[in-house]
């Protein structure tokens, strides 16, 4: 079926489209079995290097600590980056001058500076003015970072996010008398968010990436910085990378699977029921309404008393 982004192929391209994926996949087998070959070639397949995954002490011992602290570090940067991106990103959004000045120079600060830049300097930071200790300071300097630069960047996100949707809805929400915070949280927010979830899951993805940063740099335990602990002692690095980068990726797939469904079930939630409102349910959405603009009068009806 054609559309307006889409036309059917003919023959000639259904052809060409079975060419193309037939030299594909040709091309992928023959980069697989390179990569086969060449490892072989430098005896990275033998099974003394890949025995240590099969015994629990290099589990319980290097990996799973690595990526519980991994697991902790994006989790904190979630809980906090996200609330702290929603409020600078409806702050640039404010009818304040001054407001919308100061959240945009905050935003365009930190989105300028490096992660990897925010991390060291938290990490000095708290070495130099604070009391936090030795064995903490790490996770406290990886938060901080992931912190203040994906809050800038998810600030970006739910600002389009907002401003994505038609004018109308705020016009319409200003028309029955709400005001704009009521708006902004009743009317814009829930439809926004569906619409800012894909962008917003892969920035989740890009924290949870970024903590091995912290583990390269300043020390901190994280899944990449384990994998190279557990290298060192058993000699098998390239197996090493194999296996965390293994586990990089089913993280970070729960991760949008999850996010694929929560999206899915916003969209179904948010489908209309065909439930009519009633003057009550009018009544607590916005009483200065319903009670002053439409005027229920005596009877309590629109009909009665002063009217529309």
């Amino acid at each position: 079926m054609s559309s307006v982004l889409y036309d059917t192929p003919g023959p000639r391209a259904k052809r060409r489209n079975v060419v193309l994926s037939v030299v594909f996949f040709v091309l992928l087998v023959l980069l697989l079995w390179w990569i086969y070959r060449t490892m072989d070639d430098k005896n990275q397949l033998t099974s003394a290097l890949w025995k240590p995954f099969t015994e629990s002490e290099a589990w319980t011992t290097y990996l799973l600590p690595g990526l519980a602290n991994t697991l902790k570090a994006a989790a904190l940067a979630m809980v906090i980056g996200l609330p702290l991106g929603a409020v600078f990103g409806i702050a640039r959004l404010s009818d304040h001058r001054w407001v919308r000045a100061v959240s945009g120079t905050v935003v365009e600060f930190f989105r300028a500076i490096p992660v990897l830049l925010l991390m060291l300097f938290a990490n000095e930071f708290y070495s130099r003015s604070t009391n936090v200790g030795s064995a903490d300071r790490p996770l406290y300097a990886v938060v901080t970072g992931l912190v203040l630069y994906n809050a800038a960047v998810l600030a970006e996100v739910v600002r389009a996010g907002i401003l994505s949707l038609p004018k109308g809805q705020t016009e319409a929400a200003y028309a029955i008398g709400l005001r704009k915070g009521q708006t902004m949280s009743s009317i814009l927010l829930p439809q926004a968010v569906t619409a800012m979830l894909p962008a917003i899951v892969s920035q989740l993805v890009v924290i949870v990436k970024d903590t091995a940063l912290g583990g390269v740099m300043i020390g901190f335990t994280e899944l990449l910085n384990a994998r190279g602990t557990l290298a060192a002692n058993y000699a098998n690095v390239i197996p090493s990378f194999i296996v965390v980068a293994a586990m990089y990726i089913v993280l970070n797939f729960i991760l949008t699977s999850f996010a694929s469904w929560l999206e899915r079930y916003l969209r179904r939630s948010k489908r209309s029921t065909g439930a009519v409102l009633g003057a009550e349910d009018m009544e607590e959405l916005n009483p200065a309404a319903v009670g002053g603009t439409f005027g229920t009068g005596a009877g309590g009806g629109f009909g009665s008393g002063t009217g529309v």
